[in-house]
């Protein structure tokens, strides 16, 4: 029996949601490339997209956010959860304990729904911010109708309306962030629903995986990088230091694109329009520039270029997000493409259920 670890490089299920392609660095949403998605389309419309196979007209979309609006306000029940939860519990494990107990709620029994998906996705930013509004011992700022989704998420978090280059960045990294195939914590997620249960307990899977540092770890150490970069104004002379050390340059190669990520290139384009107007995004343009040249020189053809945590990471600086929430940043984004893997696993479901190899002694 041949085993594979980690099931890399098997294939367990067909999808019309999304193809990521490491050779070509391509990222594809329903046939459609990710860099002309971010260019043109809305969190909402790419959301639709993953949702219903197709973009929205006008009046779909409409739709589609008044009813992400529509469900933003916690129940009171999950503010109370939420209160009585410790303040050393970290923010995944909020997430995961409160999606878990919307789960109690009766509307989620039987077959997943695209309405379900919706919900629980409009739920997520505002656990975030509830929590952290909590934490910091301040008053929570409620959703505001007037706001789209990413916008809002900005919103609450500060009490502060958006700079407009704020959540254009943010739209984009979270656009960027919605779906990225048979990745660990979808795999979970489609496992749990591949037993028959709900969409709740599918998505509460795929939260605890996210939390894994080898999944959805912040990248700190990127604005660990920038920081230092920014105290020591030289970028190149930290950079070649730091390669010559045998360091890791943190935001650049990636384990699946073998050539530039296709996620840093549509982010870099769309922060290329906000260019000028932040001076963290600004710096991020200029160490990029210096880090490939340098890293072009001193590890000739490694193909070592930015990755998509080097500009989420540059656009949690420039947001002064706290690296606390990068990864339920993350996870609100994701939600979209978790929710579209369940409602898909559902339509044509096959139980999960792969061998083991036994390798200890026989008595």
């Amino acid at each position: 029996m041949n085993v594979q670890k980690g099931l890399k490089g098997i294939v367990a299920a067909e999808t019309l949601i999304g193809h990521v392609d490491g050779e070509n660095g391509e990222l594809i949403y329903r046939g459609y490339e990710i860099r002309e998605l971010t260019k043109s389309y809305s969190f909402e419309e790419v959301a639709y997209l993953l949702w219903y196979g197709y973009l929205p007209d006008e009046g779909q979309l409409q739709g589609l956010k008044d009813e992400l609006k529509r469900n933003r306000e916690l129940p009171e029940y999950l503010i109370k959860i939420i209160d009585l939860l410790p303040p050393s519990m970290d923010m995944m494990s909020v997430i995961r304990t409160v999606i878990s107990a919307e789960g109690g709620n009766s509307e989620y029994e039987g077959i997943a729904t695209i309405s379900h998906a919706i919900r629980l996705t409009s739920l997520v930013p505002t656990i975030i911010a509830y929590r952290k509004s909590q934490i910091e011992g301040r008053l929570f700022e409620h959703p505001r109708d007037d706001l789209d989704h990413v916008s809002n998420y900005l919103y609450m978090l500060t009490g502060e309306v958006p700079l407009e280059a704020h959540v254009e960045a943010l739209e984009s990294y979270m656009l960027l962030t919605l779906e990225h195939g048979m990745n660990a914590s979808t795999f979970s997620a489609r496992v749990t629903v591949s037993t028959e249960s709900d969409i709740v307990s599918g998505v509460t899977s795929a939260i605890g995986t996210m939390k894994g540092p080898l999944h959805g770890g912040a990248p700190s150490g990127v604005i660990d990088l920038l920081n230092e970069i920014a105290l020591a104004g030289d970028a190149e002379k930290v950079i070649r230091e730091k390669i010559m050390r045998g360091e890791k340059l943190m935001g650049f190669g990636h384990r699946v694109y073998k050539t530039r990520d296709p996620r840093a290139i549509a982010l870099k384009t769309k922060l290329l329009e906000l260019v000028g107007e932040d001076e963290w995004l600004d710096l991020a343009m200029k160490v990029e520039e210096v880090a490939i040249r340098v890293l072009e020189e001193l590890k000739p053809g490694r193909s070592l270029y930015t990755n998509v945590e080097f500009y989420a990471a540059a656009i949690m600086k420039a947001l002064e997000m706290e690296p606390e929430l990068f990864t339920p940043t993350f996870t609100a984004s994701r939600m979209v493409g978790w929710t579209a893997h369940i409602l898909e696993q559902a339509e044509n479901n096959t139980i999960f259920r792969p061998q083991s190899k036994y390798i200890g002694v026989l008595k």
